[in-house]
């Protein structure tokens, strides 16, 4: 009798030990889970995450706004992107369009929500106000009026169509660029080019060859 309480009791403790020590690993479990799910949630929290869009939409270093003396000595302040584009053009693109032209009509944010300032010979323009938002230098010329005919949705010229921004060949996507006589515009839905040497201008609109409505 006297051995097999002792067995008996060799075995409680036995099984006492290995209870403790299941218990204390699942103790660390559940601990490195509620770590390791406290550290997924604070990857993905509305401010982190609202704090890496800021970072990667901001632009450090470019201005807020321009102040520039346009026409009859009044100054004419740019905003958002049209500020940084102007303070990023070169001396070249600022002596091409001039200065800006003052007056209501000739600066503001259109229904679609783009934003432009016109300037004597050409217009800095944007697809919106957000300053992160490219902005293009369109210069006067052929293809900045091939741009303001106005036009049917499929883009044939049409006087009681829209132009510009409006009409079908959108926002620019580009500046005026330049390959031997060759000047090009990229628009949203089309592009603008002008051969220098010959006066010639295409227009395409959504992968179409449209009629310039030039005379």
């Amino acid at each position: 009798m006297t051995r097999v309480a002792l067995r008996l009791a060799n075995l409680a403790a036995g099984m006492f030990v290995v209870a403790l020590i299941a218990a204390g690993c699942g103790g660390a479990d559940a601990n490195d889970t509620s770590s390791k799910a406290s550290s997924a949630e604070a990857s993905v929290s509305p401010s982190d995450a609202d704090d890496r869009t800021v970072a990667e939409t901001s632009t450090p270093g470019t201005p807020a706004t321009v102040t520039i003396t346009g026409v009859d000595d009044v100054a004419v302040t740019l905003v958002g992107p049209l500020a940084v584009k102007y303070a990023a053009a070169t001396d070249a693109q600022k002596r091409a369009i001039g200065i800006p032209l003052t007056g209501d009509h000739n600066a503001g944010t259109r229904d679609s929500g783009v934003v432009y300032q016109q300037f004597q010979r050409g217009v800095i323009i944007a697809k919106n106000a957000n300053p992160g938002t490219p902005a293009y230098i369109v210069t006067s010329g052929k293809i900045r009026d091939a741009w303001n005919t106005e036009r049917a949705p499929d883009g044939v010229p049409l006087l009681t169509g829209k132009n510009g921004s409006a009409g079908p060949l959108g926002v620019p996507t580009s500046d005026v660029t330049t390959d031997g006589d060759l000047e090009v515009v990229t628009f949203e839905y089309g592009t603008i080019s002008e051969n220098t040497a010959t006066g010639d201008v295409i227009v395409t609109v959504n992968g179409k060859v449209v009629p310039s409505g030039l005379k």
